[in-house]
């Protein structure tokens, strides 16, 4: 693999001018291609084999006039009015709503008894002939505009339902752009110079644009969740950055030794490009495995995020090699007049060589930890465990319209509707029987419907609907509470409990109850799929049983830490006002899964980084804890730089008003901060310590039968003696990794 990275890194060196104007013209043709043909995002909440998929197939098939997405417009005056005195308004709202396309009905208010007891609040029901999943934005914006004028009018109008909750685009907060800015700063700090930090930043934008525009033409072929390209961006934006940053400073690492240009960056492609390679390919690997949960919603999020990180793979390896060949030595140029200005001011026999990696606190650090390494192994452990107790209390449930910001339309829409006619009726069901099969007949429908209305979890039951060929009967329920709350589910269980065989139960709410359950049930299939992948790719690489269980462990401890965070913070309420929370909520039930499946690839990358140098001095010294102090010497600044660039990337979608996407925020940075401190500044050296050779142990009948793609120790290329750039005092140049 090193080779392979090595010969796209030198042909894009060479003909930098073609590789930047290759990247032009995909970003030319992708982006506008994007905006020609591209789809449009939306959520596919079907859990396949399920109950509610069972009603809704049978609505599509025999009874498709009941099978449509349905809105809602509310309208509300102040305490005190009443809203018939703007019925005109109302009405004539009304009719512009029956015109909007795919618009099969709509209920007048104040004819359809749709006011609320004190006379404030009122909505007007609107049904669809396409169901909730196939309403265009464009219908949802033609019933704003619908409703805008009677907002002229004195009264406040607001657009829900399960059509407009589904349909809407994930809003962003603009906070990015200051994360953006704050990875510059770090950048310029670890770098010390601004072309230097800008590099990684446009390779980051560049392809987030390019994952971004095929995402959206990708939503041309398939349904797209609308989490997706925030998702994708949030990671492609961390990946990108750090990737180039590897590379960056392997090359200028590779500079300092005394290597020239072209033989620094060529040995930086062979590195540290193909641990890029293998990162990406792992977290690549670990989004495409969310695929096993069956739901199409989080397969495209696993599969927009995947090619977000290709491209962030792609310009790492042949963007970033053409743009460092035309910057030469600009890129160096901070740290060569530091050396400069040292040897001027040192004028010693042995000048310190502040590169060397026991010159740092790093290579001290572990040692220090080498030294005595079951206390700080239990202390890290303790404190890892201690944070993910938490998640042990975790509770689950699909965000609905009650959890997303006050600024959306559908939010505000929900709240009325909760204050005028109860929380239960933004979380209708609807019992569909099939008159065909055994079970209940037309005459027993009033007797069930009276069985439903028994239960202390339920409001009401509506009068039955029978589609026309009078073989399917539907029956609206409305419960008690909110879609929500776990007494809602304890409540469609029961219902699910006294039901016949030929009536299941649909709507959204029983279709995200549907989809935690199958979420529940799939994640210990998901995370031992993950974790077997994982634990081979890294038995390949590194030749090793012990590093992979160990991998595989403190991933789970630092996953498991950070879990526990977003359990206290969104859950139980701590420390909610530093985030804007105002209120507890469930955890969003997809979040574990696509949590896991993040982490785990993000912690991996580091892991590859930091145990490639590791391997690359046992190679050469054949000491385990001096390989260790000296891997975690020459990596841990760049390592930090790239958590603390993670970190603040991630912290700035915890601005973002969806809720999964800001606890996907929290939860990403403080895995990221767990998994570069106390994991790889404490644990790894203290296991690594304990371990010793063994570490490195592989059976050997293992070791013949696996194919070789191993970290091993190559000849480095001679360093080149460059006037322009002095090299330090005597220096010993680095074993290059090599994954082959």
């Amino acid at each position: 693999m090193n080779r392979l990275t090595r010969r796209i890194g030198d042909a894009s060196a060479r003909r930098p001018w073609v590789t930047i104007g290759a990247w032009v013209a995909a970003l030319a043709l992708v982006l506008p291609l994007a905006g020609l043909v591209g789809g449009s995002f939306v959520d596919d909440l079907v859990a396949p084999g399920s109950q509610s998929e069972k009603a809704m197939e049978l609505l599509e098939d025999r009874f498709p006039e009941a099978s449509g997405g349905s809105a809602v417009a509310v309208f509300a005056v102040p305490e005190g009015e009443r809203i018939d005195r703007h019925r005109p308004a109302v009405e004539a709202a009304v009719d512009r709503i029956a015109d909007v396309e795919h618009v099969a009905t709509v209920t007048d208010p104040f004819t359809g008894g749709t006011i609320s007891p004190d006379g404030r609040i009122g909505y007007v029901q609107v049904t669809f002939d396409v169901p909730p999943m196939k309403v265009h934005p464009r219908q949802i914006d033609a019933l704003s505009d619908a409703i805008e004028p009677v907002r002229g009018d004195g009264v406040v109008a607001e657009l829900g339902g399960d059509a407009v909750f589904i349909n809407a685009e994930t809003p962003t907060s603009g906070a990015e752009a200051a994360g953006l800015l704050s990875a510059l700063v770090i950048l310029v700090v670890a770098f010390g110079t601004i072309v230097a930090a800008l590099v990684p930043i446009a390779l980051a934008l560049v392809a987030v644009a390019a994952g971004l525009g095929s995402i959206v033409l990708l939503a041309h072929a398939t349904d797209v969740s609308t989490a997706a390209p925030t998702i994708g961006a949030m990671i492609g934006l961390g990946v990108g950055i750090d990737y180039a940053l590897f590379i960056v400073a392997r090359c200028r690492e590779n500079r300092t030794a005394g290597q020239d240009n072209s033989t620094a960056l060529s040995n930086a492609m062979s590195s540290s490009g193909a641990a890029v390679l293998f990162a990406g390919g792992t977290v690549i690997v670990a989004m495409s495995a969310l695929a096993l949960t069956g739901l199409g919603f989080l397969t495209s999020i696993g599969l927009s995020t995947s090619l977000v990180v290709l491209f962030a793979v792609a310009t790492a390896l042949t963007l970033l090699p053409a743009l460092l060949s035309l910057l030469g030595d600009r890129i160096h140029k901070a740290r060569r007049h530091r050396w400069l200005r040292m040897r001027r001011a040192k004028k010693s026999e042995n000048p310190v060589n502040p590169e060397s990696p026991e010159q740092t606190a790093w290579w001290r650090f572990a040692h220090r930890v080498s030294g005595r390494p079951w206390p700080y192994l239990l202390a890290g452990s303790a404190v890892l465990l201690a944070l993910a107790i938490p998640a042990l209390r975790m509770e689950t449930g699909f965000p609905d319209a009650g959890n997303d910001a006050t600024s959306t339309t559908h939010r505000r829409a929900y709240d009325l509707l909760a204050e005028g006619f109860g929380p239960g009726f933004n979380a209708p069901l609807l019992m569909v029987a099939d008159l065909r099969g055994p079970g209940v007949d037309a005459a027993g429908i009033p007797e069930l419907a009276r069985r439903v209305a028994d239960d202390p979890g339920i409001a009401s039951v509506g009068e039955p609907l029978f589609s026309t060929a009078g073989d399917t009967v539907v029956l609206p329920v409305l419960p008690t509470t909110a879609p929500a709350d776990a007494a809602t589910s304890d409540t469609l269980e029961r219902i699910l409990g006294v039901i016949p065989d030929n009536v299941a139960v649909s709507g959204l709410t029983a279709m995200t109850d549907d989809l935690t359950r199958q979420l529940t049930d799939t994640l210990p299939v998901f995370i031992a799929a993950i974790l077997v992948v994982s634990f081979l790719l890294l038995m390949l690489v590194f030749r090793s049983v012990a590093v992979p269980l160990k991998a595989a462990v403190m991933n789970l401890l630092s996953i498991g830490g950070a879990y526990g965070v977003v359990v206290a913070v969104f859950q139980w309420g701590w420390l909610g006002g530093l985030f804007n929370l105002h209120e507890t909520m469930l955890i969003a039930s997809p979040l574990p899964t696509i949590f896991f499946a993040v982490l785990f690839g993000l912690s991996m990358d580091y892991e590859v980084f930091l145990l490639s140098r590791v391997r690359e001095e046992y190679d050469a010294t054949g000491d385990p804890t001096e390989s260790v102090a000296r891997g975690m010497a020459v990596t841990g600044r760049v390592i930090t730089s790239a958590a603390l660039i993670m970190t603040v990337v991630f912290l700035s979608f915890v601005a973002n008003p969806s809720p999964l996407v800001k606890m996907m925020g929290l939860g990403l940075a403080t895995a990221i901060v767990l998994d570069a401190t106390i994991v790889r500044m404490v644990l790894v050296p203290a296991s690594m310590a304990l371990l010793g050779r063994a570490a490195w142990w592989l059976p050997r009948p293992l070791d013949r039968r696996l194919p070789r793609i191993a970290v091993e120790t190559v000849e480095s290329v001679d360093a080149v003696e460059s006037d322009d750039l002095p090299s330090p005092p005597e220096p010993t140049p680095a074993p290059t990794a090599r994954i082959s």
